[in-house]
């Protein structure tokens, strides 16, 4: 891949996307991996003067937070930080009064809860603003569903859709982006010791591998393959009941 140009194509297409929207600017979570890292600072780059990185520490590992405000001192990217975890916590038992599902599935259900939040939190941020919102998700995170629905996922503009995780390591390389964000495992941040190619039961590179060529092992194909069923309907527009005339 051509990092230069493709930084170079991605920055011209922030601002074409910005400007037809009548916005001024653009406002994105910043988690202290590296997709947000990357995204960051093609923004940054697009917009230096109108562009937010907002850091929204939810339950959040210590080091997401110092990664985050380390990549802000060091492109001079304005950032703020949000924090949400009171209002998490006054709506879980809220929430749980009328239903509370335990084990792994009310697990991943309160952990969804976090997204939904941040997104919640970006969107008061860019109408205040008149900016739009910025996803970081990548092409294999897209492809498979790996992204909470009206959370990550609901966003203005998704800058790295069409790039490989491979080659989103590929851009924070070129773009400087400190080695220990690039080299911690991927996570969502869901909750303690979650990393995503534990939760996906896959590597990145697997992934990759398979949206590239159609190729690899038949029990991560199949895995691979029931995930991109299942969340088909995240990759839709909600259908509408069309009435008969």
């Amino acid at each position: 891949m051509n990092c230069e140009a493709t930084v170079q194509h991605l920055v011209k297409w922030l601002q074409e996307r910005v400007a037809a929207a009548g916005a001024k600017g653009v406002v994105f979570g910043l988690s202290g991996g590296v997709d947000s890292a990357v995204a960051a600072v093609i923004a940054k780059r697009a917009f230096p003067n109108d562009c937010l990185a907002l850091m929204m520490p939810c339950h959040s590992p210590v080091n997401d937070l110092l990664h985050s405000q380390a990549l802000v001192a060091q492109f001079d990217i304005p950032s703020r930080m949000v924090e949400i975890e009171n209002a998490y916590n006054l709506l879980i038992p809220q929430f749980e009064s009328f239903i509370k599902t335990e084990g792994d599935r009310g697990k991943l259900i309160r952990a969804n809860i976090k997204p939904r939040l941040r997104m919640i939190t970006l969107y008061y941020s860019a109408q205040s603003r008149n900016y739009l919102v910025v996803g970081t998700s990548n092409k294999s995170e897209i492809n498979i569903g790996y992204s909470t629905k009206y959370g990550d996922s609901a966003v203005d503009l998704q800058l790295l859709g069409d790039l490989l995780k491979k080659e989103v390591y590929e851009l924070a390389e070129y773009l400087k982006i400190p080695d220990f964000i690039i080299e911690k495992p991927p996570s969502a941040g869901l909750w303690a010791d979650q990393t995503d190619e534990n939760e996906m039961g896959f590597t990145y590179a697997q992934l990759d591998r398979y949206l590239e060529t159609g190729e690899g092992e038949p029990e991560v194909i199949s895995k691979i393959q029931k995930m991109m069923k299942a969340s088909e309907h995240k990759r839709q527009m909600p259908p509408i009941a069309v009435i008969p005339r």
